[in-house]
């Protein structure tokens, strides 16, 4: 193959898995400001399937134009290839990790041989994690950590008109619904790592899992919905969304909170508000010093990345497809020869 190109996963139309296609595409170079990284491996993510399926479940105005062919993906785990003339303090052959671009569309790249990678989003990769683990980390592990922690920036909150500002965790109770999943199995140990007492909502396949990486208590949601039986909640994180996360308000004590990570659908803020709710959420952002924050954790072992499944990067369809068959612990990874 020509050292001008590469292998990457392309979509020459919006569609189903089938059309993710495994194919040459030119190679990139680094821009001021980047370096270049050869992947090891590349995390996938809901933005992923959304923009493989043409934005349809956002409103028309938010779906962003796009030129095809483009490559899918943010997260990426590689080692430098090449650095610009003005990037100081990396060099060739460093490990790092990184959610890259977001929030763009159509232009992060990650699923692909190589990626271009603004400094300002990456971090060295823990060296007590590979690059599996790392690659399922960044979007997932800094969404959580922005809704539950810090923001960790003050662009203007797309979703809402207020900015976001997590509440204090210690000595709360927090409900985590869809806890097994990519943000909801961080979001269980990063709530459990800042002294909250933690219910994880779950199918009951997953309840020794989340057991062992910090959850007090567990709800098997395909036997009983947890709205009809807890209350006393301080905080909410839905990491479903959408139209239904309404349902947690019962939950609530007063004064609680509901974070809904997809909230479009959700229609009952102002109610929410007039019996004292909150009802907030943020949009995650490519953030490489919080990443660098995060990596120590990673790699002392306080936050764990589990993965589910991983495929070649080749077989990416087949990685969203198990992603559309649902009840995944922790992620989904394409490796990278």
């Amino acid at each position: 193959m020509p050292i001008d190109t590469m292998k990457a996963v392309r979509l020459h139309a919006f569609g189903g898995p089938e059309v993710l296609r495994y194919e040459d595409a030119p190679r990139p170079e680094p821009k001021p400001g980047e370096v270049l990284v050869r992947a090891h491996a590349v995390g996938i993510n809901p933005p992923d399937w959304y923009l493989r399926d043409g934005y349809r479940k956002l409103p028309p105005e938010w779906r962003p134009q796009v030129t095809f062919p483009l490559i899918v993906g943010s997260d990426v785990s590689g080692v430098i290839e090449a650095v610009a003339g003005d990037v100081q303090g990396l060099r060739v052959g460093d490990e790092v990790f990184a959610m890259v671009r977001f929030p763009s569309y159509g232009d992060s790249a990650a699923y692909a041989e190589y990626v271009t990678v603004p400094v300002a989003d990456l971090a060295l990769k823990p060296p007590g994690v590979d690059h599996v683990q790392a690659a399922g980390a960044p979007m997932s592990l800094l969404t959580a950590w922005q809704f539950l922690v810090e923001v960790g920036h003050d662009e203007p909150n797309p979703l809402q008109p207020q900015p976001h500002h997590p509440v204090p965790l210690q000595g709360k109770t927090v409900l985590v619904n869809g806890a097994a999943g990519g943000v909801g199995h961080f979001a269980v140990q990063v709530a459990k790592l800042k002294g909250a007492h933690v219910i994880a909502v779950a199918s009951g396949e997953h309840e020794a899992f989340l057991r062992g990486i910090g959850a007090d208590e567990f709800i098997d949601y395909t036997k009983g919905k947890p709205e009809d039986t807890v209350r006393g909640v301080d905080l909410v994180l839905d990491t479903l969304g959408g139209p239904t996360t309404g349902r947690f308000l019962s939950t609530l004590k007063p004064g609680g909170a509901l974070y809904p990570v997809f909230p479009l659908g959700f229609t009952g803020a102002e109610d929410a508000a007039k019996q004292g709710f909150t009802v907030s959420m943020t949009q995650v952002r490519s953030n490489g010093a919080q990443l660098a924050e995060l990596g120590r954790l990673l790699d002392d072992g306080t936050i764990r990345v589990a993965v589910d499944s991983t495929f070649a990067l080749a077989d990416a369809r087949k990685a969203h497809e198990r992603a559309a068959e649902g009840h995944i612990e922790g992620k989904i990874v394409l490796t990278v020869e």
